[in-house]
């Protein structure tokens, strides 16, 4: 599975539309995601302190566009999954509710998939 860290509102409008999309989509030709283990690192840089959040799991053979492993950092050491074209719905297994903690810090939740 790969994450991707999105506003409960986007995913609705892309629920109704049958494609998530995102405004780096449109900008870098991909929509960035995370494996498992990279998840909490994106959220407490990115999103930090921030509500009204879904952590979307998917399922990668279920994706109509592309996914590449790459680091466009340039440092080489780590690989992240950028899904390059529109998320298809049917690709999402869950939407989780994603909040932080009263003092901000976000933990997975529990019914992840393995």
């Amino acid at each position: 599975m790969i994450y991707h860290i999105t506003f409960k509102v986007l995913w609705e409008q892309a629920m109704e539309d049958g494609f998530y999309r995102t405004k780096d989509l449109d900008h870098t030709g991909f929509i960035h995601c995370s494996d498992k283990d990279q998840v909490l690192d994106v959220a407490h840089r990115l999103f930090k302190g921030q509500f009204g959040l879904v952590l979307l799991e998917i399922d990668p053979s279920k994706l109509y566009a592309e996914l590449v492993y790459e680091n466009l950092n340039g440092n080489g050491d780590q690989q992240r999954p950028h899904i390059y074209g529109p998320l298809n719905i049917e690709a999402v297994v869950k939407a989780h509710t994603f909040k932080p903690s009263h003092m901000g810090a976000f933990t997975l939740p529990a019914k992840l998939s393995d």
